[in-house]
């Protein structure tokens, strides 16, 4: 059995899988203290965070060090993406992070466009 050492990434074992359940790593919290979207983008301050911060919390935030979305931090840590939301609400409280909110290209529709629509999918019918 070989367990990868605590800087080594996260706690793996080849047979078992991680040998640290994911919410043990959020210390059990489900719901992150500032709300995060999947397509958010987060990026180092270059603050230092107070107090203790796990492993998974360093190596966010060295993963951070250009924007980068949270759904795409998730993948790297190999968290749910609940963990990794609460992971980094943690950072951005201590100023360790900071969030951008996605930045949706939202077009108003064009109504003709739409009955246009309609009337092609009432003909099909």
């Amino acid at each position: 059995m070989s367990a990868a050492a605590a800087g080594d990434g996260p706690w793996l074992d080849d047979a078992a899988g991680r040998l640290v359940r994911p919410f043990t790593v959020s210390n059990g919290r489900t719901r992150p203290s500032i709300a995060l979207d999947l397509m958010s983008q987060v990026m180092a301050t270059g603050v230092t965070p107070l107090g203790y911060l796990g492993p998974e919390h360093a190596q966010a935030l060295d993963l951070c060090r250009a924007p980068v979305p949270v759904a795409e931090l998730a993948a790297h840590l190999k968290l749910p993406a609940a963990v990794t939301k609460v992971l980094l609400s943690d950072l951005v409280d201590c100023g360790a992070l900071t969030t951008k909110p996605p930045a949706y290209h939202h077009q108003p529709t064009d109504r003709a466009l739409l009955e246009a629509v309609l009337d092609g999918l009432r003909r099909q019918l």
